[in-house]
């Protein structure tokens, strides 16, 4: 069969544009199809189905219009009586379509034009999913691109088979960008948007600067050395922990490189950034040590529970810890993420001081004793009067100075003062308001009834609806700050545990939960048994 010069002409095309766009011959095939039935209908009727089919070998076209078999016609241009179509279909049946051939058309001026625009904007379409599908799976890598344009501070980068925008944001402060400059950046996010994928680059991203040492360092590259966590003041200074899996291999080593070849590489990229290359440790401790480098740290103290960290250094040594504007301790905190306070060695003295003598004036006070006694509780390491009333009477007698008589007589008066200030509290609890159930919940004490009515939490019911945070309080972290809310029993040592214990319990007793049945003894024995 011979094809005619307006068949391969069609085909030709396609190709064409299929090359141009580099999309699938099919799709523009396809788009070619959607336009000529957009031009069919505008000639035979909008609601005439019309069916255009395109051989992609020959270029021949088939233009068809189906009719709907049906017993009872309402629109002819759609439905044809089941009689007609067993005429050209023994086998029809309602429900079914009938294709009718349609002869060729000739196109006008204004239905080529239409179709002109259907085959553009499903091209434009596929063009666009394929840049989508080329970049949505490239998130986290780096990309070389050159400089398209500048707009408004954006730099838009020609990525070859995309656009990338790296927003004024998500650049390295005093970087300049000029037409036609060669940009490396890192992917961290691509969207489907109406006007096109949309390609977010950024050169300040951590992940950055860690993807930079992945193509410097053949050991990350490899998998023998493990890059843990990245902070960055971007332009400035940056601090990267990196981990072995090699014994023999040093991981801050390889990462500088011979005479800093390597490190050297990656400052040059990020303008110049100095780079502070930290061991990381499994011990938090031991981690923030190295994280606050070049700053020498005397004493670590950690608060698990509040994700807390206190760091003591010398006195000379806390401009250095601090860092320019805070840049030293606000870095390490975000690569070890942790809070972190800095105390000289003289301010904790200082508030080690102030804490003993509060100490001995709460037991002056609380057990009628001279200022000697309460500074010899305070040295013993006692820091409230329950551990004075409820400790082994040998413990407080064993104080130098101290007598068995003594002993007695110290936690008589700290049980008589404990039992005074109970009764204050209990009284303050029913004046709010608390229900005397909440005092059944264990671990639960009468201080801490007053300070929950003080929140208005005062039954059984408003207790089970609290959450853990409600309790011990949360921290929020935004934009490198930590904010702290306290939480209703923020003033007492309660642990996060702690505190979903008490509010299960409180549910328990509410009937919101059924505590899970405990297996009899006789099954325990069968069990053993059958074991």
């Amino acid at each position: 069969m011979a094809v005619s010069a307006n068949r391969l002409e069609l085909l030709q095309i396609a190709d064409a544009v299929a090359r141009e766009k580099s999309i699938d011959r099919e799709i523009v095939i396809e788009a070619m199809a959607d336009a000529i039935q957009k031009a069919a209908r505008s000639r035979y009727g909008q609601e005439t189905n019309i069916r255009v089919d395109i051989n992609t070998r020959t270029g021949e076209m088939k233009l068809q219009r189906l009719l709907e078999v049906v017993e009872q016609v309402e629109d002819p241009n759609t439905q044809i009586y089941l009689d007609l179509a067993r005429d050209k279909n023994p086998d029809a049946e309602p429900g079914d379509f009938i294709a009718e051939q349609l002869p060729p058309m000739d196109f006008g001026r204004i239905a080529a034009q239409s179709a002109k625009q259907v085959i553009v904007q499903k091209v434009r379409e596929a063009e666009r999913d394929k840049q989508y599908d080329e970049f949505k799976d490239r998130v986290g890598e780096i990309v070389n691109g050159t400089v398209k344009r500048v707009e408004y501070g954006n730099v838009i980068v020609d990525l070859g088979k995309g656009e990338g925008i790296i927003r004024r944001d998500e650049q390295i402060p005093r970087e300049l960008f000029r037409y036609g400059d060669r940009v490396r950046a890192y992917i961290y996010d691509v969207r489907r948007e109406q006007r096109g994928p949309q390609i977010f680059l950024s050169r300040t991203h951590p992940q950055f600067m860690a993807k930079l040492f992945t193509m410097e360092v053949p050991e990350i590259y490899d998998g023998i050395i493990t890059v843990k966590a990245v902070a960055r003041d971007p332009g400035s200074r940056a601090k990267i922990a990196v981990v072995s899996n090699d014994s023999s291999v040093d991981p801050v080593g390889a990462c500088v490189g011979m005479r800093g070849s390597r490190v050297q590489a990656v400052v040059a990229e990020l303008q110049g950034e100095k780079i502070d290359i930290i061991p990381w440790s499994p011990d938090a401790a031991s981690f923030l040590v190295n994280a606050l480098q070049p700053a020498e740290v005397a004493k670590v103290v950690l608060d698990e529970d509040a994700e807390r960290i206190e760091v003591v250094v010398p006195d000379d040594q806390l401009s250095l810890a601090i860092g320019r504007r805070g840049q030293n301790v606000r870095l390490a905190s975000q690569l070890t993420g942790w809070d972190i306070d800095i105390l000289t060695e003289q301010e904790e003295s200082e508030r080690r001081q102030k804490e003993f003598n509060e100490r001995s004036a709460l037991f002056m006070d609380a057990l009628n004793v001279d200022e000697m006694v309460g500074q010899l509780l305070a040295s013993e390491g006692f820091r409230t009067v329950e551990e004075v009333a409820y400790v082994d009477a040998d413990e407080v007698a064993s104080i130098e100075g101290f007598d068995e008589d003594t002993a007695a007589e110290i936690q008589a008066r700290a049980r008589e003062h404990l039992e005074a200030r109970e009764a204050e509290f209990d009284a303050k609890r029913k004046e709010l308001g608390v229900e005397d159930t909440l005092k059944e919940i264990d671990g639960l004490t009468t201080p801490m009834l007053v300070a929950l009515g003080e929140e208005g939490i005062k039954t059984l019911e408003d207790f089970a609806g609290c959450a853990a945070d409600d309790l011990v309080g949360w921290t929020e972290r935004k934009d490198g700050e930590v904010k702290r809310f306290p939480g209703a029993l923020a003033a007492f040592e309660v642990s996060r545990q702690d505190a979903e214990a008490m509010i299960m319990q409180a549910r328990l007793k509410a009937g919101w939960i059924e505590a899970e049945a405990e297996p009899a003894e006789d099954e325990i024995e069968d069990e053993a048994e059958t074991a």
